[in-house]
């Protein structure tokens, strides 16, 4: 089981990301910082979503834990203590590029 930086990525502007995935058999409990590494605010969406069998699917209306929240310039948006079952998907969201996402914390095998 890893622990640790489980996933990061730079953002795209308006493009959904997948940052981590948690594994079969696995339970998470992770945190995620949003680092705008922007002059100027930006707004983020940032959910927890189910996968299909392919890996990818996109957030639905209710696994938005945050959504269109804005990040000042050169700030940091961090959430703690969240815990994912097996196969969801951390999916974070830029109105602009230049925004780093990393997602770190434990995992726990439940099998």
């Amino acid at each position: 089981m890893a622990n640790g930086i489980l996933g990061s990525a730079d953002l795209a502007a308006t493009t959904y990301t997948g940052v981590y995935l948690v594994p079969v058999n696995t339970f998470t409990v992770a945190t995620v910082s949003i680092c705008n590494k922007n002059a100027t605010s930006i707004t983020i969406r940032l959910a927890v979503a189910k996968t299909d069998a392919t890996g990818a699917l996109l957030p639905a209306a209710d696994d938005y834990l945050e959504y269109e929240t804005t990040i000042l310039p050169n700030g940091v948006l961090e959430r703690t203590g969240i815990v994912i079952d097996a196969s969801r998907q951390i999916y974070a969201r830029s109105s602009t590029a230049n925004t780093a996402v990393m997602v770190y914390g434990i995992e726990t095998a439940t099998a």
